[in-house]
């Protein structure tokens, strides 16, 4: 029988930490379930943590850790556009410490039934005067991109906005423009 593939654990280096990890958090009230391949645990069907192993770390990661007091400053925010997520990053097993890690899941839980996650916002619609004056220059290009969904087309503009200079605008647009006209979304590939 073939092992089932976890995205989360991309080498065979923590096996035994996350294993550790796995025991801790079965002293809580957590069910673990697999979601996008990996392992989480929820609680009344609300995701509370998630845990895996990386190249040169493994981690327990909050999905609403932005909520939680971190008195020990032990938790970070991944990336720039995280919201509410936060990891706690660990690279070899003494640096778990059980009694911290139970107090900090046994907070997000408190956090859930109380009601305490994150509440993504719904975004105006993006604009962009370079993708609008393309298009008025282009109305094959304009009828592509009307046929996106408007999710889809979010993704294009925010691409192209999110360049700080005009040369990158440009040179992303000269990416995106065959893909638009073709009926290729910005991320397709990566969805299945």
């Amino acid at each position: 029988m073939q092992e089932e593939k976890n995205p989360w654990n991309k080498n065979h280096l923590w096996l035994d930490e996350i294993a550790l990890l796995s025991d801790i958090i079965a002293k809580t009230p957590l069910q673990e379930a697999k979601k996008w391949g990996g392992i989480v645990y929820v609680f009344n069907n609300k995701n509370i943590i998630g845990i895996g192993g990386f190249k040169n770390y493994f981690a327990l990661w909050f999905f609403n850790g932005a909520f939680l007091k971190d008195t020990s400053q032990v938790l970070i925010a991944a990336t720039n556009t995280t919201k509410a997520l936060r990891q706690w990053r660990f690279t070899s097993k003494e640096q778990i410490n059980e009694k911290l890690i139970l107090q900090y899941i046994h907070e997000a839980i408190a956090n859930e039934e109380k009601g305490i996650s994150f509440k993504p916002q719904k975004n105006s619609s993006i604009e962009s005067s370079f993708m609008n004056c393309e298009m008025e220059n282009d109305s094959i290009l304009h009828t592509a991109f009307q046929q996106f969904s408007p999710y889809k087309q979010k993704e294009f503009l925010e691409y192209i906005e999110t360049a700080k200079q005009e040369k990158t605008k440009i040179s992303r647009f000269e990416k995106i423009k065959p893909m638009i006209l073709s009926g290729i979304g910005l991320n397709d590939k990566y969805r299945k």
